[in-house]
């Protein structure tokens, strides 16, 4: 990658935790993810990344409610990028093959490593939530063959250095087919810490020929975003991840978001990519719209992918 390519501006939408007593913005229903998404394109967002909701907020691993959010973004938006979440705590992983191979989304994240997973108040002295993020080899491997098989290009989320050195064995085996698509994920306590520095290490050590981005959490994600429009990355925003402009202010919806990494990408000199031209750096090529009615969920058939 060099700044002559252009940056895929990535939106993550929702995120499956955070609700409307944070940020009244985060979609709940189909309808409101769609609008979400109609403001994210508008915006010059090419790639949308999807944690599915019941329309009461709460996260849902459900084929229904994939389809359902995948189906309303698609009938909004002449065309983007559509995302899938793979990432959970205690979720089986063939519940989240079945998402997949019910809803053949064009892109899914993969999570490269086990970690723990917390945040701390320094006000308080305390971590007000930790767990084990578990992601092991065997599981990462069963997700892979998964999207081989449905034709589903892996975005390959990294929390440390040593989750980029696990794309080389997984190449090597065969699972895993160049050129990748990789996401340093910083901000993360127990994953590196967000740094210009640390994210220049994080993306010399991914192989050569990858594209790869910056996702970075919580208001540490502007100066990460700006680090990665200069060193060439490409970035993700979105209100999963962060639900403040660089001012301060709240953000209005993810559209508010998507302009201003619109606007920092210009103002390094660099171009936001079209959606035709995200498709063509990932190889996620447009192949038709899904449809899976109740009738296919039900009976376990495949819906074309899009």
């Amino acid at each position: 990658m060099s700044l002559e390519d252009p940056v895929i501006i990535t939106c993550s939408i929702s995120g499956a935790l955070a609700d409307r007593e944070q940020c009244p913005a985060i979609p709940y229903t189909p309808e409101e993810y769609a609008a979400e998404a109609r403001r994210i394109v508008d915006e010059g967002g090419a790639m949308i990344h999807i944690h599915a909701r019941r329309p009461d907020g709460t996260p849902s691993y459900e084929v229904e409610d994939f389809q359902a959010i995948a189906d309303a973004i698609l009938a909004e938006v002449d065309d983007v990028i559509v995302n899938f979440s793979t990432g959970a705590i205690g979720v089986p992983i063939d519940k989240r093959v079945a998402y997949l191979r019910a809803c053949r989304p064009d892109v899914a994240a993969l999570n490269m490593g086990s970690m723990n997973y917390a945040k701390y108040s320094a006000r308080r002295k305390e971590f007000v939530f930790q767990t084990v993020f578990a992601n092991p080899f065997d599981e990462i491997i069963a997700l892979l063959e998964a999207m081989n098989e449905l034709a589903i290009k892996p975005e390959h989320e990294c929390f440390d250095v040593g989750h980029v050195g696990s794309l080389a064995p997984l190449v090597d085996m065969g699972v895993l087919h160049p050129p990748l698509h990789v996401s340093c994920v910083m901000g993360v306590t127990g994953g590196i810490p967000p740094s210009a520095r640390n994210l220049a290490l994080m993306a010399d050590n991914v192989p050569p020929g990858s594209h790869w981005g910056v996702i970075g959490i919580s208001r540490a994600q502007w100066m990460l975003v700006a680090a990665s429009l200069t060193l060439g990355g490409s970035v993700r925003v979105g209100l999963e991840d962060n639900f403040y402009l660089p001012d301060g202010t709240m953000a209005r919806s993810n559209g508010d978001l998507v302009a201003k990494a619109r606007q920092l990408t210009e103002d390094v000199g660099r171009r936001p990519a079209t959606v035709a031209q995200a498709r063509e750096i990932l190889g996620a090529p447009r192949l038709g719209r899904p449809h899976a009615g109740p009738v296919a969920q039900v009976a376990g058939l495949d819906a074309p992918r899009r």
